[in-house]
């Protein structure tokens, strides 16, 4: 590495980390080196897809090493940050310690389980592809059990479902475990549906889809209701005892199954100033996504916490259109520092949002045209979501395999492949 070429240390391979790494793809100015526990880049807008047996973990997923093949100054270290060192400028991580002339956190998040040490033990997060594939063994499994019991009470506990959280991942969960337990359940586990289970949507708020438009809320709710899921709104999950979800109502679901999306908390960054670190763990960022207090530390995507932009005084929303923005921005800005030139401050441009519910039944909020719903938006949230997989390069397969399990309701993929296989957060 040449003197006066700098090292840009990124830590955290989703969205925001990736995006900057490929922009500072060959530049002549960095050397860059991505940090990241797993070797690979994954899709979390599509991990329910695997989760619930519709699509392959490989489908959503792809090696950083192969991404960054014929691009000399990129390169791949798997480790897991242990700790910052500002003075000395470099990270300590469980492979070993690394140097950086500038480093960029995008950690991204982790799920916030309120304190709640038994849910934290016993509930199922949807965070990783570690997480999708475990939450799919155990329905699997709570199924095959299901088949073998002769208790109708205990055929209710393995098939009652409840997820914790009626934003966009628990509406894509509850929707897609409505269809699974429709159409697949009932062909493949025939002696343990029998009218038993149901599929619980808990939230605390007012209704689902909570930051989306009034008509997305209401059509959620509608097709719900309409596949048999029970929506409890205003209502929290207080605890989870021996397999009963205890409900702040006082009400308690017999379920040996509890999906956790309920929310998320930034990654710890050990080391950073203490006041840089706000609400959420997010950490606090100038417009150039620099961290408050730091010369040479950014960080960008769901980690950090940036109340410059105008249309945004209270943060921007963690999503990965913000991460992929910032991601981009930001190699743009190194490159500027490199060439004496001036910053540009980071502003989203919102590209609306939109949420899957069931089988092609869609709903799309856009900043300026509105609100759609139904199956153009499905076909439209179907490709916005495999467009950005293009770089992986099996787009084709991921769209051919998706569009064939949802024609015949009958996807292969229902395999126990990790049954005595505990989950490591």
């Amino acid at each position: 590495m040449k003197a006066s070429v700098k090292r840009v240390i990124i830590v955290g391979g989703g969205f925001a980390g990736l995006n900057l790494a490929k922009k500072l793809a060959n530049n002549q100015y960095y050397q860059v080196v991505l940090v990241d526990k797993n070797n690979y880049h994954f899709f979390p807008p599509l991990l329910y897809q695997v989760s619930t047996a519709f699509i392959e973990a490989s489908n959503i997923s792809y090696p950083f090493r192969r991404m960054f093949q014929e691009k000399a100054n990129l390169s791949y270290f798997m480790g897991h940050l242990l700790n910052i060192d500002t003075q000395d400028n470099s990270i300590e991580t469980d492979s070993g310690t690394l140097k950086y002339d500038y480093l960029v956190l995008g950690m991204g998040t982790e799920t916030n389980y309120f304190g709640m040490e038994n849910v934290k033990e016993h509930a199922l997060p949807m965070k990783t592809i570690d997480d999708a594939l475990h939450l799919r063994n155990h329905v699997l499994l709570q199924l095959e059990e299901a088949t073998r019991s002769t208790s109708i009470r205990e055929k209710e506990r393995l098939g009652n479902i409840v997820i914790a959280g009626g934003g966009p991942t628990g509406v894509e969960i509850a929707g897609m475990m409505a269809e699974m337990g429709a159409n697949i359940g009932a062909k493949d586990y025939p002696t343990a549906q029998r009218g038993t289970g149901n599929i619980y949507l808990v939230d605390g708020g007012e209704s689902l889809l909570g930051p989306m438009s009034k008509k997305s809320q209401e059509e959620a709710l509608k097709v719900l209701l309409k596949l048999g899921v029970k929506v409890q709104l205003n209502t929290l999950v207080k605890d989870y005892v021996d397999d009963k979800v205890i409900l702040n109502n006082g009400e308690a679901i017999n379920s040996a199954t509890l999906i956790w999306a309920s929310g998320v908390v930034a990654r710890e960054a050990p080391g950073l100033p203490a006041d840089s670190i706000t609400r959420g763990r997010r950490i606090l960022v100038d417009e150039y996504n620099k961290v408050k207090g730091t010369e040479n530390i950014f960080a960008i995507g769901d980690q950090s916490f940036q109340n410059t932009d105008v249309d945004f005084p209270n943060g921007h929303p963690q999503l990965a259109q913000v991460a992929i923005q910032q991601g981009k921005l930001l190699a743009h800005n190194l490159v500027n520092i490199a060439e004496g030139m001036p910053l540009k401050a980071f502003k989203y441009n919102n590209k609306g949002s939109m949420a899957i519910i069931a089988k092609y039944k869609a709903v799309v909020d856009l900043p300026k045209k509105g609100f759609f719903k139904g199956f153009f938006a499905w076909i439209v949230w179907l490709f916005i979501h495999i467009i950005p997989i293009a770089g992986f390069r099996n787009k084709g397969k991921l769209a051919f395999n998706w569009f064939w399990s949802f024609v015949t309701n009958d996807p292969t993929l229902r395999l126990i492949i990790r049954p005595g296989q505990k989950r490591h957060d």
